[in-house]
């Protein structure tokens, strides 16, 4: 992981070596709770667009963090990307019962067709978390697991079977090692991290989103 002191900084700069993730630390004025209770979102994740901002009747404060998150969609629209405003709330997990759980509450790693990149940062609620590369192992090459994926597929560990864990994204999923110590992406900083692609010069970067049960705080979160 490699600190930036801008925004110009964190999209020019190149991944290599072992940087496969970028933060550009911030402490953003504003109150961002008065956002998120006075757009009253319901349970699991609703996405708010910049018109619903601009509705909110809001406080000096409250008006301080709505102008800090268009701020940010205005930067990164402006860098050719689509940034999405979540508001997270007591979201259930999915996927979480099979051989290998391949929500976004299990360490993963994002993945293109293409060259790109992960951008999101975390306003208020739980932030994500990261995983240092060596710190962790892809499921699918823990041998129990690989076995009952092999069992599941019902066919050789050859080409289709490589095949079947991709299409089920289960090749994407990682476990922590013993004695692995994640680290926070902290609320307010904009990240940058590396994904898996064809031809990327780096690892991609190992992170998971927190957990977001009924009764926890809801999570604001800007990703693109």
């Amino acid at each position: 992981m490699r600190v930036v002191g801008s925004f110009d900084e964190l999209v020019s700069a190149r991944f290599a070596g072992d940087v496969n993730a970028l933060c550009w630390p911030r402490q953003l004025p504003g109150d961002f709770q008065e956002i998120i209770a006075t757009l009253d979102a319901g349970d699991g994740m609703t996405t708010i667009e910049a018109d619903d901002l601009y509705a909110l009747t809001l406080s000096p404060a409250g008006a301080a963090a709505r102008a800090a998150l268009l701020s940010d969609q205005a930067l990164l629209a402006g860098h050719g990307l689509q940034p999405a405003l979540d508001c997270i709330c007591g979201q259930q997990r999915h996927d979480a019962a099979g051989v290998i759980p391949t929500d976004v509450y299990s360490f993963h790693a994002d993945s293109a067709t293409v060259e790109a990149d992960t951008y999101l940062c975390t306003y208020a609620g739980r932030a994500s978390e990261g995983l240092a590369n060596d710190a962790a192992i892809l499921r699918v090459d823990v041998p129990e697991t690989r076995a009952q994926l092999l069992k599941a597929y019902g066919g050789l560990d050859d080409d289709g079977f490589a095949a079947y864990l991709s299409e089920h994204c289960y090749d994407l999923h990682y476990a922590a090692l013993a004695g692995a110590q994640p680290y926070t992406f902290g609320l307010h900083n904009l990240w940058r991290i590396a994904i898996a692609y064809p031809g990327s010069p780096v690892l991609p970067c190992i992170h998971r989103a927190p957990l977001t049960l009924p009764g926890d705080p809801a999570r604001l979160l800007l990703i693109s």
